[in-house]
């Protein structure tokens, strides 16, 4: 049985060096709903489970002949036998089975059950077609970035080796500085060039929507309009009449008439009895599919309110904090958040909030504060290394704690940056583009 589900083990995996690119609602659709109609179209076409799909009796035509007509072609029911009296009372032993006349009774065809695996593997490609297309969109940028950073809470304790376990790389301390510059480059490029990313989030959470509603509607359809009220159905019926919704949509025993032509060259009609054994399969897998659908449904559509909350509310910054501590624990410094989500737009308060998910509160802390220093609440002073002094006298002066860092203090990439741009000021220069090989006086 295990050899058998070995195909779909590959994407139940668990990997720490994944980096996240959606949320827990996209994942439901992309991997779990996924997986589950690759299980159950791998147990449709599966004959160790329910044996032969189809046997049926006759009298006169050779088993494997009839067997095998009446799965390609469809099999019925007789409309007026599908009663719960008569069976209850012993007048028929299966719902729709029993004598039945060809020009006033009406009948129910089923060939549903010819192409249950095919539909099912169709299915399960586009609830993974989404997910493909936010990958395409997304480029791997998130990836780019933060790979291989996912344990650097460790990185404190190695100066400038970096480690590796197993699959695990546990970056130096330099190597770290050297991302939170690349991740904070990348940032600003951003802001200024890209700003399609959150709107393809959105659309790919849409599109996972359209899709769940059209597969429930083309299953409906499917199942000859009987999917939609079945799982409601099962649980009024199922332990209280004899014959249920289920019977009915997918019965156990149908009728199947075989034509022949017999020693003398008349034809023959053969009335035939067949049972269906895919069907104690098909059932059960339509029923926890129902039920499935309609959890996913409601977690979609909580999901997508979500999303819609987070466009009106992405600029307070106690909203912020709250969903960048949802998407992992950890401190922040209140005054450089809000430095730069007021610089932020939709799509790079998105962006920002998955580099939270993939990265430690240790190494965010720091990209914060590098893109903090980026974006002043004062325009006029425009992060001049002058500014940082008059407000550290001003702190050493007053009784309370110094709120900006001291020079001392500053990170190796960003003094040089605040010295040029001081110096860059003071000598009445027009460009203020910052330079990495710009270094402090001695």
């Amino acid at each position: 049985m295990l050899s058998t589900f070995a195909s779909v083990k590959q994407y139940l995996k668990f990997d720490l060096t994944r980096v996240i690119i959606d949320n827990i609602v996209f994942k439901l659709h992309y991997r779990w709903t996924f997986v589950l109609l690759l299980v159950a179209t791998l147990l449709i076409t599966s004959r160790q489970y329910i044996g032969e799909h189809i046997q049926c009796i006759s009298d006169n035509v050779v088993a494997p002949v009839i067997n095998t007509f009446c799965f390609f072609t469809p099999t019925f029911t007789v409309v007026r036998h599908m009663n719960n009296t008569a069976l209850e009372s012993g007048s028929i032993f299966q719902p729709g089975i029993g004598p039945y006349n060809r020009n006033e009774d009406k009948i129910k065809r089923h060939a549903y059950y010819q192409w249950v695996p095919f539909v099912l593997f169709a299915q399960a490609l586009c609830f993974y077609l989404p997910h493909m297309l936010w990958k395409k969109w997304e480029g791997g940028r998130i990836k780019a970035l933060v790979y291989g950073l996912r344990m650097v809470g460790l990185t404190k304790y190695l100066k400038h080796d970096s480690m590796r376990i197993g699959k695990l790389n546990i970056p130096s301390m330099a190597e770290a500085e050297d991302r939170v510059i690349n991740i904070r480059r990348t940032m600003i490029d951003r802001m200024r060039l890209n700003q399609s990313w959150g709107a393809h989030l959105v659309f790919a959470e849409l599109l996972n929507l359209v899709n769940l509603c059209l597969q429930i509607y083309w299953t409906h359809r499917f199942l000859g309009r009987e999917f939609l009220t079945l799982g409601i159905k099962v649980l009024r019926e199922r332990w209280v009449d004899k014959m249920d919704a289920l019977d009915i949509v997918f019965p156990k025993v149908t009728k199947c008439t075989f034509y022949k032509y017999g020693a003398s060259g008349s034809l023959q009609e053969h009335d035939t009895l067949c049972v269906m054994a895919l069907n104690i399969m098909n059932e059960k897998i339509y029923t926890i599919l129902w039920f499935w659908y309609a959890f996913l449904l409601t977690v979609t559509v909580l999901g997508l309110l979500w999303r819609l909350f987070t466009l009106f509310c992405y600029k307070n910054v106690t909203f912020t904090k709250c969903s960048l501590y949802w998407a992992k624990p950890g401190k922040l410094d209140e005054s450089d958040l809000k430095a730069v989500i007021q610089k932020c737009n939709f799509s790079n308060w998105m962006f920002l909030f998955f580099l939270r998910t993939n990265l430690s509160e240790f190494l965010f802390q720091k990209v914060i504060y590098h893109l903090a220093s980026e974006f002043p609440n004062d325009p006029i002073h425009d992060n001049d290394i002058n500014d940082y002094k008059s407000r550290e006298r001003e702190a050493a002066g007053s009784s309370g704690a110094a709120k900006y860092p001291l020079l001392e203090a500053l990170d190796t990439v960003d003094a040089p940056l605040l010295h040029h741009r001081g110096a860059v000021a003071n000598a009445g220069a027009a460009s203020k583009q910052p330079t990495e090989s710009a270094t402090l006086p001695v």
